[in-house]
């Protein structure tokens, strides 16, 4: 298991309400100040929360070292990590067929800063399918003893597809404005395809390493 097979898993984390929501705040009045807020409460949401993980990952992988040998350790939390993808795809499964935005959405077309950094915060912290994600990529590092840093090119990675509708508005001006509504009908309806992919990729690895 190395870096580069957990980094698909942030088009997971993305993917749904959190795209949609960055969508919604580059068309925004304020889209730049609203944007950044959102990307830095979504960074700080997302580093805490896969911190968490972490080392709650590796206290399992040092416990459980303690009375086994450290092959059965990994594969322990190998396990775990495969069930919780199999949980993350019966969410997405689940959730397929939810194409219109909720109802607080409305909000973001005129959004203060304060409340782009809380929703960002909240959308990666408290989302169950990102917590699955994060405790996935978390488990997989910690388990095969890979340090923390290694968890900083998924943040990164994930906040740069996050930032996709921002750079979008800043490279293409108002092409890109008339563009986005559309980018955000698509991921509505098609994002969880994408997500299974991903997911179904990652599970076959994760298994290749259990056998």
């Amino acid at each position: 298991m190395n870096l580069l097979t957990v980094l698909p898993l942030a088009f997971v984390m993305v993917a749904g309400p959190q795209l949609i929501s960055a969508i919604f705040l580059a068309a925004s009045r304020d889209p730049r100040r609203s944007s950044v807020a959102y990307l830095i409460g979504a960074a700080l949401g997302t580093l805490v929360a896969v911190t968490v993980w972490y080392v709650v990952f590796r206290a399992v992988r040092h416990g459980a070292a303690n009375g086994t040998r450290d092959s059965g350790s990994r594969h322990l939390i190998d396990w775990i990590v495969l069930a919780l993808l199999i949980v993350l795809m019966v969410i997405v499964f689940l959730r397929r067929k939810r194409t219109q935005p909720p109802s607080w959405m409305v909000k973001l077309e005129d959004p203060r800063p304060a409340f782009a950094f809380g929703l960002g915060a909240l959308l990666f912290f408290a989302m169950p399918s990102d917590e699955v994600t994060m405790a996935s990529v978390a488990g997989s590092l910690a388990g095969h003893d890979k340090p923390w840093p290694h968890l900083l090119p998924f943040v990164v990675l994930t906040m740069l597809l996050l930032a996709l509708p921002l750079l979008a508005l800043l490279v293409f001006g108002d092409r890109a404005t008339r563009a986005l509504p559309r980018l955000r009908d698509w991921a509505n309806a098609n994002s969880w395809i994408v997500n299974e992919l991903v997911i179904v990729i990652f599970v076959l690895i994760v298994g290749s390493d259990l056998a």
